[in-house]
């Protein structure tokens, strides 16, 4: 028969829902569990939100399933005093903030001079990738007014508001932060620059993204208020520009190099996105030119980091919530993508001196 130890280890050891990576113990939300004298398990809980999502239910179950009789479970849940405490704990064990000095995470601000080149859906897969490739990754919507991260991700419930903080849901292992989360559906946003300074600094400052080794910033295209904000909350990141193999493509994406230089951003590459199309016969077809990608990376001094194909499959995963690794497992995207994640891995961020940005 199982020790009471074993029996609360089982417990403690389960991943947290709300948090992922993190355990209920690790969490300090297990009061006790123990092995009644009627031979049924009792745990006892103290939880911060007031409503326990099934998945924990469904965990619990499971954890304790090889110690048999059942188990009689007991939420507390926290007042929003000791909720406010709680969180404050979780803030001081997780380091500097996003984009302050000693941080760990690396900001990859995924970029573009125009929209209709698939930076999203180039930020969204590149985001998976990275947490196939087992690193912490977080993913924040930053296109304010065309958000649509939450929906190629499959995301299927809203942030949780706890002790001031806000919590965001998990998608494929991915943190998503975005506006869609608080614009219904019949509403658009018509906001001036303060008001939209503030969303992105409640997206960086307000949410409690734990300990990332990623955050990847869909960033809206082109050069306005919201680039400019985001480059004064994330002086550190990196850029990366996306492009498509069209020369007119190349010259837009220019614009947002120089906008990096001028705020002293890093651009680290350059990925060129519906490089080709492979037909049923094994022949690529080039179908928005050649030479765009590695023309622009040529002209920046950095590396062409990926070239993605296009493919049908993926379009049609992203509007079901499926990245590419659902969508069309093993194809060539999906290859790019990791060989894309592998790339921007072994890219170091660069030692700070006094850098400029060379553009011919």
């Amino acid at each position: 028969m199982a020790s009471n130890d074993e029996i609360f280890e089982a417990v403690a050891s389960i991943e947290s829902p709300l948090l992922p990576g993190r355990t209920l113990g690790d969490l300090g939300l297990v009061k006790g569990a123990e092995r009644k004298l009627a031979g049924k398990i009792k745990v006892d809980l103290l939880l911060p939100d007031a409503n326990p999502e099934q998945a924990l239910n469904d965990r619990l179950q499971k954890a304790l399933e090889p110690f048999g009789r059942g188990a009689d479970v007991t939420v507390e849940v926290m007042t929003d005093e000791m909720a406010s405490e709680w969180m404050a704990g979780l803030h001081r064990g997780s380091g500097p903030a996003l984009g302050e000095p000693g941080s760990p995470a690396r900001v990859l601000a995924v970029s573009s001079g125009k929209g209709g080149v698939g930076k999203s859906s180039v930020s969204v897969n590149l985001a998976v990738s990275l947490r196939q490739a087992g690193h912490r990754v977080g993913i924040v919507d930053g296109d304010i007014w065309g958000f649509s991260i939450p929906r190629m991700l499959g995301v299927d419930h809203p942030p949780t508001l706890i002790g001031g903080s806000i919590l965001p849901p998990t998608a494929h292992g991915v943190k998503v932060m975005s506006m869609d989360y608080f614009v219904g559906d019949d509403k658009a946003v018509i906001w001036r620059g303060p008001m939209l300074h503030k969303a992105i600094e409640q997206f960086l400052k307000d949410v409690f993204w734990d300990t990332l080794d990623f955050l990847v910033v869909d960033m809206p295209p082109g050069t306005g208020d919201i680039a400019i904000s985001m480059s004064q909350f994330l002086p550190r990141a990196q850029v990366l520009l996306v492009t498509t193999p069209q020369p007119t493509a190349q010259r837009v994406a220019r614009r947002a190099a120089l906008m990096a230089a001028e705020v002293d951003q890093q651009v680290i590459g350059v990925i060129e996105n519906m490089s080709w199309f492979t037909g049923d016969d094994g022949r690529r077809y080039e179908l928005f030119g050649s030479g765009g990608g590695a023309a622009l990376a040529d002209e920046l001094g950095v590396a062409l980091m990926g070239q993605i194909p296009l493919l049908p499959a993926m379009g049609r995963g992203a509007d079901a919530g499926h990245p590419v690794y659902l969508a069309a497992p093993g194809s060539e995207a999906a290859r790019a993508f990791d060989d894309l994640a592998a790339a921007v891995v072994e890219s170091r961020p660069r030692i700070r001196t006094n850098p400029a940005l060379v553009i011919h």
